[in-house]
């Protein structure tokens, strides 16, 4: 392969290291072939990514992805090569892709639903799962021209990391929880997805913003992002609290950012009838709907999923609400890593430790 970097400067490479999931509980750093565009792709040189929840789910076993593939789905990089039928980007340019990378052909884009491209269970979600990923020094982006979106200049890599995945996917629960200019919401778990969605709250007009967590330093972050009262779930009954904050009333939206039975039970039982519960977590055991909390279905209740909306657009509009300040993810990327120390990225993410809310992660040290 003969890629170019940032500076224009070519040079020969046929490897390069790579992440790799070598089975449950096992990642490893290897060497790997640079890959080759199709004439629809783009090869980016990776220069920041982060580790995502969904990573831990794969690596946990709890998401079925095939031994060896290159993990990762939130790229910041420069263009090194580009398909031959790819036109109106140039090498060496900044770009970020979404984690989710629809085909902008198939039915479901067509419809409008480009998250579901191909109709598969995870839809379009390919990198790290389907194809190898962004946890390299090198990964190829599919159908470039509906996917890679130009970082402005004024932007720095840390600034847009969280566009592809965490910030979209955040927002995307505030978005499709429909929440409107006066709504009281209860966002449960302030991990980085929870964050962004109250981030997201803020911005869709909400006029009461309560966060719910166990982590105090999660609570505090997530007043710089805009929630009014915070709830410290291992001191106080959120469900209990919520209530008495709302007078009994309960909330217009419930958002449910972590991916427990708990948390989705707390979520349902804080919503005033005819309200909306909207679900970003990622479920891995048995989730059931309690008869009570869910009125036996008597409710008007709504309960809607979202997976992560991808997509050029999706990521120029994201980019421009950060470029314009109102959003600032910065606070949220605590720790920092080379690749060559991302055995050790995933220890600390998976475990929590450190209070490590985001890694970024930089292939070029």
């Amino acid at each position: 392969m003969n890629a170019t970097l940032a500076c224009g400067i070519p040079v020969q490479r046929t490897t390069m290291k790579a992440a790799v999931f070598a089975g449950p509980g096992r990642i490893q750093l290897e060497d790997r072939p640079i890959p080759e565009p199709g004439p629809h792709d783009a090869i980016l040189r990776v220069t920041t990514t982060t580790i995502c929840g969904t990573d831990i789910h794969i690596l946990n076993g709890e998401i079925p992805v095939a031994p060896g593939r290159v993990l990762g789905h939130e790229p910041v990089g420069v263009i090194a090569q580009l398909g031959s039928a790819v036109s109106g980007y140039r090498l060496g340019q900044r770009v970020i892709a979404g984690a989710i990378t629809p085909c902008g052909r198939c039915e479901f884009c067509l419809a409008g639903d480009s998250a579901q491209c191909g109709g598969r269970a995870t839809g379009g979600w390919r990198l790290g799962n389907t194809i190898d990923g962004c946890h390299a020094e090198f990964v190829r982006i599919p159908d470039a021209m509906v996917n890679l979106a130009p970082i402005p200049d004024l932007l720095e890599d840390e600034q847009v990391l969280l566009c592809p995945d965490i910030l979209s996917t955040g927002f995307g629960g505030a978005e499709n929880g429909r929440i409107e200019i006066g709504d009281t919401v209860a966002i449960f778990a302030q991990g980085p997805i929870g964050l962004c969605a109250t981030a997201g709250a803020q911005l869709s007009g909400a006029a009461l913003i309560l966060a719910v967590d166990r982590d105090p330093s999660r609570l505090r972050v997530a007043s710089r992002m805009g929630a009014n009262l915070t709830i410290d779930a291992s001191r106080h009954d959120p469900v209990a609290a919520i209530r008495e904050v709302t007078g009994g009333r309960g909330v217009d939206v419930a958002i449910e950012a972590l991916g427990t039975s708990d948390t989705f039970d707390q979520a349902l039982r804080v919503l005033r009838p005819g309200g909306t519960l909207s679900s970003l977590g990622v479920y891995s055991g048995k989730l059931t709907l309690p008869p009570d909390a869910f009125a036996s279905g008597l409710g008007d209740h709504t309960i809607v999923t979202t997976l992560c909306p991808g997509g050029k657009e999706r990521m120029r509009r994201l980019m421009a609400v950060v470029a314009w300040g109102r959003v600032d993810t910065r606070p949220l990327v605590t720790h920092r890593f080379p690749l060559e120390r991302i055995v050790e990225a995933y220890d600390l993410f998976a475990h929590r430790r450190d209070s490590v809310l985001k890694v970024a992660i930089t292939p070029d040290g």
